[in-house]
């Protein structure tokens, strides 16, 4: 879109015209929406705010006085947004950080009621340059961040804004940005693995990738315990979320796929006895190789869990696996396979 035009639609929603305004605001919803997921760890909390941000932003759009670009007065109004919504929901997490490993012979335990967990993110909106900011990881590392803080590192070391423009946004000082800034990489920098899975992707390479994950799928889809476990790094892990039980380590995730995830069927509250036939989709997920896991049930595949891999060293380091069906729409996908 061009500057002329921008400017022509921009009048005309100041005028009252939604659907100049829908028409101006539509080509940022993607980057927006990210910016919310990063902000809040959940993509339906990320949906809720960035809703609400656009509504605000349609109020307000004549006190609009063109001091700042369209696009900054938008994160402006898409932060604070967030910023709001952190002060009344829980922190989420991953449940490696919030309960130790389990024995996984007791098994998953059943869900939590409270929601808590982060989320995976359907990145195929997200540019190649930015998946690294999508990462369950460094989601999982934001969250640790006061929250203004969040925002500085987001804003600042993601989206390239400068110090004054973050300091508008937060209504602040630039020296105060810059501090929060460099409280929020020390922060960061303790809690994110040293390499990311952009960088650990690469140094895989597309073929060796492709023969993993086909091999993942093939060996979960037959229930293969010897050739999942065969990918595993020594430390590897899986976790469950909304489950707060999480394994860690070859043999205790043998054990937890022998004796529940392969040889019994989920019935949306615990692993029982039944036909556990399932099938695996090809995703992508907060930037990382994903499947959508469908169990059968009642004459047809449904859905059951995304499966987020992180890969170390050319092996599976953490399978996670979102039992969070509701999850599926966002990821665009279908309601159930026959």
């Amino acid at each position: 879109m061009t500057a002329l035009a921008d400017a022509q639609l921009l009048t005309a929603a100041r005028n009252g015209d939604e659907d100049a305004y829908r028409r101006l605001v539509e080509p940022r919803h993607a980057e927006l929406h990210a910016h919310c997921y990063r902000m809040l760890g959940s993509v339906h909390d990320a949906e809720d705010a960035l809703q609400e941000a656009l509504l605000r932003s349609w109020r307000s759009l004549k006190r609009f006085e063109e001091r700042s670009s369209l696009r900054a007065w938008l994160y402006r109004i898409a932060t604070n947004t967030c910023l709001d919504l952190v002060a009344k929901r829980p922190k989420r997490v991953l449940p490696i950080d919030y309960a130790p490993a389990a024995d996984p012979h007791d098994g998953p335990g059943r869900p939590l009621t409270e929601t808590v967990w982060i989320e995976p993110y359907p990145d195929t909106g997200v540019v190649y340059e930015q998946r690294e900011s999508v990462e369950l990881a460094f989601i999982a590392a934001l969250q640790h961040l006061p929250a203004r803080q969040r925002a500085v590192l987001i804003l600042r070391e993601v989206l390239n804004f400068s110090a004054a423009e973050v300091a508008e946004t937060l209504d602040t000082t630039v020296a105060g940005v810059n501090s929060a800034l460099q409280r929020a990489r020390k922060t960061i920098d303790e809690k994110r693995p040293e390499q990311s899975q952009q960088a650990t992707l690469h140094a895989i390479g597309d073929d060796e990738l492709r023969e993993l994950v086909e091999a993942y799928a093939d060996a979960w889809e037959r229930g293969d315990v010897d050739t999942i476990v065969e990918m595993l790094t020594e430390d590897a892990a899986i976790t469950m979320p909304p489950m707060a039980t999480w394994f860690r380590g070859r043999d205790a995730v043998r054990t937890f796929l022998a004796d529940f995830a392969f040889a019994k069927t989920w019935d949306e509250t615990e692993f029982v006895p039944g036909d556990r036939r399932v099938r695996l989709v090809r995703t992508s997920a907060s930037g990382q190789p994903a499947f959508a896991s469908y169990r059968w049930s009642d004459g047809a595949f449904r859905p059951m869990a995304i499966q987020v891999l992180t890969l170390r060293a050319g092996r599976i380091d953490e399978i996670a696996g979102f039992v969070t069906p509701s999850l599926f729409p966002a990821f665009g996908l279908p309601a159930e396979l026959p």
